[in-house]
């Protein structure tokens, strides 16, 4: 029998609105975890996919360097934008408009107990996904995330990664740049790296895309290379 995940739309959604969402059903699955362990019957963990996009935000993750943000206080004001410390791997990244992001509540005791592959298949999603658009993109050695023309000095990325684990359940996820407005990333070193570009699918298409569009096709990219199928809560 396949995994089951429950999707959600969550449209736009403040930062810190979505990520007490997902802290609720990450901890809320471990602790189910917890008691199964103790012996209480309580039946099965659930499966989540969010899907959202954030009001203009800088996100720093736990191993992440705060240098990377190279706007002060008054300047995010100017960019109508926020700054959080969060507790996903990874360092700075940004979310916006235009930009499709995924979060995958999972227990992986339903599909594997492997980060790596996890990280992989995510990437592996997206790779799928962009195929669909006629555009070639895959992975940078020793680096996470999709990127076109990785092997090149034109490399670019399009979908940043971090996640947060514990007792096997995920949350945080994959920030797919669609439409994003490309100049808020000058304002950052993306992920910590100086000497790469980031892209959007209308910037390599020349067109604006349909988010909803996407998000269709990356569910169903995402459930064939997990496995799983969706259902309703």
């Amino acid at each position: 029998m396949k995994p089951q995940v429950i999707f959600q739309s969550l449209g736009l959604m403040d930062y810190q609105e979505a990520w007490d969402y997902q802290e609720k059903l990450f901890k809320g699955t471990i602790d189910l975890k917890i008691r199964a362990r103790n012996g209480e019957d309580v039946g099965p963990t659930k499966n989540y996919l969010l899907f959202v996009e954030h009001p203009h935000v800088y996100t720093l993750g736990k191993s992440g360097d705060a240098s990377h943000l190279l706007l002060n206080n008054s300047e995010l004001s100017e960019h109508h934008a926020q700054f959080y410390k969060i507790n996903r791997g990874g360092d700075i990244t940004y979310h916006g408009p235009g930009q499709l992001v995924g979060y995958p509540i999972f227990d992986l005791d339903h599909f594997f107990p492997d980060i790596h592959k996890y990280m992989r298949l995510l990437e592996e999603s997206v790779i799928q996904t962009l195929k669909e658009y006629g555009v070639e993109s895959g992975r940078v050695e020793g680096l996470t995330g999709v990127w076109i023309d990785g092997d090149k000095p034109t490399a670019r990325k399009i979908c940043a990664m971090g996640v947060k684990s514990s007792r096997w359940v995920t949350m945080h996820g994959i920030g797919f740049n669609i439409n994003s407005d490309l100049s808020y990333f000058s304002h950052i070193v993306p992920c910590g790296i100086q000497d790469k570009a980031v892209t959007s699918l209308q910037q390599e298409l020349g067109r604006k895309i349909d988010m909803q569009e996407v998000s269709e096709i990356l569910k169903v990219k995402m459930a064939e290379q997990f496995g799983f199928e969706y259902v309703n809560e």
